[in-house]
């Protein structure tokens, strides 16, 4: 039997989720974590990459230095042709180096997201989510939640970390929507994110010769001691702003209708008064939902023996979140949603060194939003039936793109 023909035999990745059960990680991938906690997998361009479902075995892979996230080696395993295509025209980040680069990258990224400093951000959290439910409340009904909660929350959190001027928290938040939306074209994305681009860098330069308050000060002492470029500064508040998003939006929309199809689930953050409730309840739904759904990509750059096989330099690594968050030797009966569960331990942020960098964030706002709103509203149901929700199946942070809901 040819290569090609095995290739041909072997499961696709991504595969689909069931329409009947749209937050349960795809029934193909878990079988095959049922079978092995490695298999092979063919993605878009008929390449093999390995699949990583097993949670143990996705800590050894994502640990290892042996193992790069630079996708500009040959044989990265590409989300799609889009992204393999445009490898030249990306920058170096936090997501696609290794260190020393990457540990350049991440110390500068990491000064804003300290446990202290976010926990200093919970009152703004808090007071911009009550505002934000207070303009629902005082609106016409039935409301998109995503619209009116789920996406300007991020956006407005990241104008208060990065010290965004009140005077432009407008533009700000208007160019950041729209970056990360996803029905916008890819004329408007562009605009915007160079919009967003260019407005920081003329920030750091201003705050160069007048220091601020935020990140964007922070960044500006960087680059006045010649650490940082101009625009490498600028870029890192893009892939804050992207990230930011990306997480917290769709874990508020997803959450939420996650919670009103499980109704004595919403009881635990609706009636409780325990913060320890609340923050474990968070874990659970960040082990549940798991947002980043086809997988963080690799490749060795090693030999690395990992679960009883040996991965070769040059060979592809998918890691599928979702699935090890799912995996039954760690999370006993992982499709029930239960908020009294010890979580923690999940892989929604990744592991090693590549773990979300503003995952405390992340998380402060989640326990703020699912604390509140279910408390403000306690009548809060859908506009719609779920069956006619639209899912981001095909997009790489799983969500819906609109949640009707009325009271």
């Amino acid at each position: 039997m040819t290569e090609s023909t095995i290739a041909t035999k072997l499961p696709e990745f991504p595969a689909a989720r069931s329409a009947s059960c749209p937050f349960h990680p795809p029934a193909e991938q878990r079988e095959l974590l049922a079978r092995a906690p490695l298999s092979r997998v063919r993605i878009w361009d008929g390449s093999t990459p390995w699949l990583v479902t097993g949670h143990a075995e996705q800590r050894v892979v994502l640990s290892d230095p042996r193992v790069s996230a630079d996708e500009r080696l040959p044989g990265f395993p590409h989300h799609n042709r889009g992204m393999a295509e445009t490898i030249e025209h990306r920058p170096p980040t936090i997501f696609n180096t290794d260190a020393p680069e990457h540990t350049r990258f991440r110390r500068f990224m990491t000064f804003p997201f300290t446990v202290k400093k976010v926990e200093a951000l919970r009152p703004i959290i808090q007071q911009i989510t009550d505002d934000l439910i207070d303009e629902m409340l005082a609106g016409p009904k039935p409301v998109d939640l995503v619209q009116v909660l789920a996406l300007p929350l991020p956006s407005l959190m990241i104008c208060e970390l990065l010290g965004v001027p009140y005077a432009d928290k407008e533009f700000f938040h208007e160019h950041a929507a729209t970056a990360v939306d996803s029905k916008a074209t890819s004329e408007q994305n562009a605009e915007s994110s160079g919009a967003i681009v260019e407005y920081l860098a003329g920030l750091i330069t201003e705050r160069m010769k007048e220091p601020g308050v935020g990140w964007v000060s922070d960044l500006a002492e960087r680059v006045d001691a010649g650490e940082l470029t101009v625009h490498e500064a600028a870029q890192m508040g893009v892939v804050l702003l992207i990230a930011g998003h990306e997480t917290s939006a769709n874990m508020i929309g997803l959450g939420t209708l996650a919670l009103l199809e499980n109704p004595d689930q919403l009881a635990v953050f609706r009636d409780s008064d325990d913060p320890k409730a609340i923050t474990a309840g968070v874990e659970e739904m960040l082990r549940y939902l798991s947002i980043p759904q086809h997988g963080l990509r690799r490749i060795a750059v090693q030999d690395i023996e990992v679960g009883g096989r040996t991965i070769r330099a040059g060979e592809g690594i998918i890691t599928p979140l979702p699935i090890a968050n799912w995996d039954p030797s760690v999370f006993p009966d992982p499709e029930r949603l239960d908020l009294h569960r010890q979580a923690r331990a999940h892989h929604a942020f990744g592991f090693g060194i590549h773990q979300c960098v503003g995952q405390q964030l992340a998380r402060v706002e989640l326990q703020v939003v699912y604390g509140t709103l279910y408390r403000r509203v306690p009548t809060l149901r859908l506009a719609t039936t779920a069956d006619r929700i639209e899912f981001k199946h095909d997009m790489f942070a799983f969500g819906v793109h609109e949640l009707p809901v009325t009271w």
